[in-house]
C-alpha cells in the first residue's frame, strides 16, 4: 500500500513537506506507549498514535517506519515536525481514533509486523 492511499483511507491531511506519496508501506503499528513499539513491534512502515511529542519520531526512526499518523486530531509541534523531515519521515493527522484508523487500514489489507516475544 502507498502514503497515498494510507493518507485516503484515514482522511488523514500531510503536515510535513516533500511527502513522497509513492513510498510504499507494507505493515502497521498502532500504539502510545513506545517502549511496547520498541519490544513488540518489528519491521514495521506506518506508525499510528495520539501520543505528541519528540520520542514518536525517534521511534519511529529507530524502527525505520517512513510515515506517522497522529491520530485524534493530534498536532504536532515544529520540533516534532522538524525531527521528522530530517529522519524522512512524513507525518499526517487524523481525526480519526486509533481504534478506526486501525481498523480502516487492516480492512484494506494492511496488517501489522508483531514479534511476538
Amino acid at each position: 500500500m502507498k502514503i497515498k492511499e494510507i493518507a485516503e483511507i484515514l482522511q488523514a491531511t500531510p503536515v510535513t513537506p516533500n511527502v513522497d506519496f509513492e513510498r510504499e508501506v507494507h505493515t502497521a503499528c498502532g500504539s502510545d506507549m513506545m517502549s511496547d513499539v520498541l519490544a513488540y513491534v518489528k519491521n514495521q512502515s506506518v506508525l499510528i498514535t495520539g501520543l505528541n511529542n519528540p520520542q514518536v519520531v525517534r521511534t519511529a526512526d529507530m524502527m525505520d517506519m517512513v510515515c506517522i499518523v497522529f491520530v485524534r486530531g493530534k498536532k504536532p509541534d515544529e520540533q516534532i515536525l522538524t525531527l521528522a523531515q530530517e529522519r524522512h519521515i512524513a507525518v499526517f493527522t487524523s481525526e480519526l481514533t486509533m481504534f478506526t484508523a486501525c481498523g480502516k487500514l487492516y480492512e484494506q489489507g494492511l496488517r501489522g509486523g508483531e514479534s511476538h516475544g
